[in-house]
């Protein structure tokens, strides 16, 4: 077993696409903390039951700063003389056949699978590359301070206990958020394949659905899911296929029941790219491909509020523009139902009495994490202004509950949710989901037309 092996080095790769925009972002996020000594994990594997693991995902922090996936893997940027860092990617170097490390190690490449070596990773990373295993005794031997994205490695963690401040990781993990908000130009590009890629998943799903026979939900998520891992990584979260009633739990993710002809479907789900940007998708769509007359009711009242959304958002906009439009629009149609028991409409919507309907907030940002940027300060986020670059969804909804008697008994267990995501450009915005049909006339038309 130790010899007859072939060598199978790779040479002369070219950089992954990403290189030159993960080389900016990590100068950028050495300018943000000069002199100190930063450790990135990409994270380890986690259980899912005795000796199985769930499938690796590494951190989106790792993934922004190297464009790798490596599991174990660290980034760590050390400072130097001049002010600035020397970034190093710490990852397992090919396993050894003259160890036996190959075949006897339970994640050797004979059972895991073939790892670049680290020779081969610095061509692809556009930066130098180490051995794992030393890093212990780096990070023991470091002075000065750290901030460290903590945890995702449990030894990682070990290794600095007593190092770092909760304070200090805290901004760290805060100013990596932050760095994310704006999308650059790969960024972009890739979540407009993921949204493209996920108009394709609603079309498998769409021909899939029965006209005049149930669906089962877990098939409607197996059709998405297949298209996700053949066009990408695999989803980048959850699908909800939640069909009748079920499409009022805001996240329906057992997807164990039917999606009857004349029901609603509400479909949420995204496609996940290679480069583990995510799209994140809803579409409400009549199983049997045509809305009934209280079902279009509500569908077009939660149309009226996302396009109102969508025309909010725009450079110089305040972030909660959009939401604060979306829900304006809901609380208007839900006044001329009469629902608000004798309140006029400005009286209910100072009130918020709407979000007994509209539930959630009417969007968020979006990138390697399907609600990314979540440690960002709030004066950044969610009070802060739009920019161009920026990519968020804008996603409102009506949901009534099986069992509301506040409402008229044909409103009960419908729940229609619009869901696209939307990026900011110079001079208003983009729709990178629009290839997917939102009006109620479109989405019937293009329903028949995939079902022939």
């Amino acid at each position: 077993m130790k010899g007859g092996w072939a060598d199978t080095e790779r040479h002369s790769l070219e950089p992954i696409a990403q290189a030159t925009y993960t080389a900016r972002r990590r100068a950028e996020l050495s300018a943000r903390f000069p002199g100190e000594l930063l450790v990135i994990p990409a994270g380890t594997a986690k259980v899912r039951a005795n000796d199985t693991t769930y499938p690796f995902r590494p951190s989106s922090d790792y993934v922004y700063l190297t464009g790798d996936q490596s599991q174990d893997a660290v980034l760590i940027l050390r400072p130097d003389e001049h002010g600035g860092h020397q970034a190093t990617a710490y990852l397992l170097p090919r396993s050894g056949r003259e160890n036996g490390e190959f075949w006897l190690d339970y994640h050797g490449e004979l059972w895991d699978g073939r790892r670049n070596s680290l020779a081969e990773h610095r061509q692809l990373l556009g930066l130098p590359c180490d051995d794992v295993r030393t890093l212990a005794d780096l990070l023991a031997g470091a002075g000065g301070p750290v901030r460290l994205l903590s945890g995702y490695d449990a030894g990682v963690d070990a290794a600095l206990d007593g190092r770092t401040t909760a304070e200090g990781d805290e901004a760290f993990r805060e100013a990596l958020s932050e760095m994310r908000i704006v999308k650059d130009a790969f960024e972009i590009a890739d979540l407009r394949f993921a949204c493209e890629a996920t108009a394709l998943g609603f079309e498998d799903v769409v021909r899939t659905l029965g006209s005049d026979a149930p669906t089962p939900e877990r098939r409607i998520e197996g059709t998405f899911w297949t298209r996700a891992r053949m066009e990408g990584n695999d989803v980048g979260y959850a699908s909800i296929c939640a069909a009748g009633s079920h499409a009022t739990t805001l996240h329906w993710i057992r997807n164990d029941g039917m999606a009857r002809p004349g029901d609603l479907l509400l479909l949420d789900a995204g496609v996940e790219t290679r480069n583990l940007y995510t799209a994140d998708v809803t579409r409400t769509l009549p199983v049997d491909g045509r809305f009934t007359p209280i079902q279009r009711k509500v569908y077009e009242a939660v149309y009226a509020a996302q396009e109102a959304g969508i025309a909010a958002v725009k450079p110089g906009a305040a972030y909660r523009d959009f939401h604060d439009a979306a829900q304006r629009i809901l609380a208007e149609h839900l006044a001329a139902w009469g629902l608000f028991e004798g309140r006029t409409l400005d009286e209910a919507h100072a009130l918020g009495l709407q979000r007994r309907w509209t539930l959630a907030g009417t969007g968020h940002m979006i990138g390697l994490d399907v609600h990314d940027c979540a440690k960002a300060r709030t004066e950044l986020y969610v009070d802060g202004t739009l920019e161009p670059g920026m990519v968020l969804t804008v996603e409102p909804g009506l949901y009534f509950q099986p069992d509301d008697l506040t409402v008229p008994e044909e409103y009960r267990g419908i729940g229609v949710r619009i869901e696209d995501d939307i990026l900011v450009t110079e001079d208003g915005n983009e729709n990178l989901s629009a290839g997917l049909p939102r009006a109620a006339d479109e989405v019937e038309t293009w329903m028949a037309r995939l079902r022939g």
